[in-house]
């Protein structure tokens, strides 16, 4: 069989690639800004050109046969690693380039972004775009080569390396102490306990943590950040056990107080860099990673 046989143009395989994605030529069509007969044709063409069945097409969608199935893993991780060696081709320049890079908001605001200026003065060829994070888990977007994310440190198709965040703390409002009385874990259990959405078991772990019974665990208000459930504190709605990476500077500044000495606890989450295999030879991921796992917490 010759070379040619075995490498079927590329815009054959991404076209299959998207189909596979979206499971239909229509919404691939629109991805790829073809029509829809131009997209049929290329699965058709791609089929004929492997000689082997690559989709099951029923009335309202195409579903994968299994050597499809294999096949799309493959071609994907191709098509992922062709754009990080263009990209790197494109943006290297003495090991310089740009990196698009996503956040979650409130690490960025807390811990992130006070950090960048150093890495700004070591590298300053390098520039850093940032990607709205509602999509930053989705390492098949082309624009996006990496990002900080929340969690145990396990995601499909990632590298991670943990960063911060797995020492927790117990927050109260900076009020006078007699009108917040914590002398004990069991005092706890007479306050509003404010809860994080990511988080649910947040305050079950604490308390088994530190013996306590007697919590209502699923009272108190909901957050789907952390910032906001510390400015929630400083406003006297209740307590909040909040990553310490996040709120040591107020704490610090006594914007709120921690009502026990050692009333944390250690959380299997925490805040891990990743990125997909494809995007591991960017130089200037490499030199962000290496920064960035030096900033980092040890383990």
């Amino acid at each position: 069989m010759s070379l040619r046989r075995l490498a079927p143009p590329l815009h054959l395989l991404r076209a299959f690639s998207t189909v596979a994605r979206f499971g239909g030529v229509s919404r691939a069509a629109e991805a790829l800004h073809l029509t829809q007969s131009a997209v049929s044709k290329q699965i058709k063409d791609l089929e004929t050109w492997v000689g082997v069945p690559l989709f099951e097409r029923t009335r309202k969608r195409l579903a994968l046969t299994p050597a499809g199935e294999r096949y799309e893993k493959a071609v994907q991780a191709v098509l992922l690693q062709l754009e990080a060696a263009t990209l790197e081709l494109i943006t290297s320049d003495d090991g310089g380039g740009a990196l698009h890079l996503s956040s979650l908001p409130t690490f960025g605001a807390k811990w992130l972004i006070p950090r960048l200026p150093q890495f700004q003065r070591l590298h300053p060829q390098i520039t850093l775009h940032f990607v709205p994070y509602v999509n930053g888990y989705d390492f098949e977007q082309p624009e996006l080569d990496c990002s900080i994310l929340f969690g145990e440190g396990h995601w499909p198709g990632a590298h991670a390396h943990y960063l911060t965040g797995n020492d927790v703390a117990l927050i109260a409002p900076r009020t006078r102490v007699a009108d917040w009385p914590i002398h004990t874990p069991s005092d706890v259990a007479g306050y509003t306990l404010l809860r994080h959405v990511t988080v649910p078991a947040a305050w079950a772990l604490w308390s088994e943590t530190h013996g306590v019974t007697g919590l209502k665990l699923l009272a108190g208000p909901q957050f789907d950040q952390f910032q906001t459930m510390i400015r929630a504190v400083m406003a006297g709605m209740g307590l909040a056990l909040v990553p310490r990476c996040l709120v040591q500077d107020e704490i610090t500044a006594g914007l709120v107080r921690e009502p026990l000495p050692a009333g944390g606890y250690q959380s299997a989450l925490g805040y891990w860099f990743c990125y997909p295999e494809g995007r591991n030879p960017l130089h200037p991921l490499q030199s962000f990673r290496q920064w960035l796992l030096a900033c980092a917490d040890p383990r």
